[in-house]
């Protein structure tokens, strides 16, 4: 890991940002002895936590189209 002075990061700031952003290495920034860590935050991917599941839909999709409730349930109420 990098490490650099905060002079360095003042003069170099976007080519820095830039630099981490590409290639994912954080930087140290030493400040009289006391360190930073400047990394990239990745937000992961919600889609990619969902399982996969094999024959959710049984038989055509297509026919949840046009899919009614009407004959299994009573909606008159008392």
């Amino acid at each position: 890991m990098k490490t650099i002075t905060p002079t360095e990061l003042r003069s170099n700031i976007y080519q820095i940002l830039d630099e981490i952003l590409d290639t994912g290495i954080p930087i140290e920034v030493d400040k009289g002895g006391k360190k930073l860590l400047i990394k990239p935050i990745e937000h992961p991917n919600k889609l990619q936590n969902l399982k996969k599941r094999k024959n959710v839909i049984k038989g055509d999709p297509n026919d949840l189209i046009n899919l009614t409730w009407e004959k299994e349930i009573n909606l008159d109420l008392p």
